[in-house]
């Protein structure tokens, strides 16, 4: 009996989050596959009649959104890279006691609703706002400059907006790195570019590949930014959902261009773990 209720154990651990994937992930995933494939409309109903060309109408109407939304992606996850690996470095190694307020400081705007913040850097982006306006009275910026409703106000939103999901996973991973293992490569006169190349860069690639997993998918998914800091030249694949779906009632194309988007997502990551390298991050990390 003991030894039954030893081998039946892992699975009833696994039984709590098993059902919420079945039931939150795994069955509305197949619903919207089906309605996918189906024609009709909001009056009539909808019949499961198999319909393919859903997803080529699809690609050959919004093909545009859909390369613009992962351009976007591209380009913000690399600046939260950027941006987000000094920071994780301080924060780790000269953070001191004061590590923890560092952290959450940088959650901080976290407490305001994701929605109030965008539409504050709105307001902060217009043309007569604190930022552009100055800039413009001392002439620095010509009278015709803006900057509201470009893809500089869109990505600028999306690496604002995600950057903590970037700065936390490289933190945890640089934190973890010996200290005493950077003072070897200085002490065998490596520079400090060689030494971040050589020993810091490695040892944080965990950290690195799951910060761009967790900014690429939403990023490249988001509609608020989109909708709020950009306009009809910077429309994004997850507004033309949100408008089919809301809006047009047109649930098989909406539903269709989810499963495209997730389809391409799950492309670039695969591409993304290949050039990295998922079994030298995975050896790294044990370590």
């Amino acid at each position: 009996m003991n030894t039954l209720k030893r081998r039946l154990a892992p699975y009833f651990l696994v039984l709590p989050g098993g059902l919420w994937l079945v039931l939150f992930f795994a069955v509305p995933m197949i619903a919207m596959l089906s309605l996918s494939l189906q024609q009709g409309d909001i009056v009539t109903g909808y019949t499961l009649t198999w319909h393919f060309q859903t997803y080529l109408d699809a690609i050959g109407d919004y093909h545009v959104q859909l390369v613009r939304s992962v351009i976007y992606g591209l380009i913000s996850t690399i600046i939260m890279i950027v941006l987000a690996f000094p920071i994780a470095y301080w924060i780790a190694f000269r953070g001191g006691k004061n590590k923890n307020t560092y952290l959450f400081l940088l959650l901080l705007p976290f407490f305001v609703s994701f929605v109030l913040r965008t539409i504050s850097w709105g307001m902060i982006l217009t043309d007569n706002g604190p930022l552009l306006e100055p800039l413009k009275k001392i002439g620095l910026l010509p009278d015709s400059y803006h900057l509201l409703g470009t893809s500089t106000a869109v990505i600028g939103g999306l690496v604002y907006n995600y950057l903590p999901f970037m700065v936390l996973p490289i933190y945890v991973a640089v934190e973890r790195i010996d200290p005493r293992v950077v003072e070897a490569a200085r002490d065998l006169y490596a520079n400090p570019a060689l030494a971040f190349r050589k020993v810091i860069l490695p040892l944080s690639l965990p950290g690195v590949f799951a910060g761009a997993l967790m900014t690429f998918v939403p990023t490249s998914t988001d509609y608020v930014n989109s909708s709020i800091l950009g306009s009809s030249s910077t429309t994004m694949i997850g507004q033309v959902i949100q408008a089919q779906y809301l809006t047009n009632s047109d649930y098989p194309t909406a539903s269709a261009l989810s499963f495209i988007l997730m389809a391409v997502m799950l492309v670039g990551i695969f591409i993304y773990a290949r050039v990295l390298g998922t079994e030298d991050v995975m050896e790294v990390a044990a370590r």
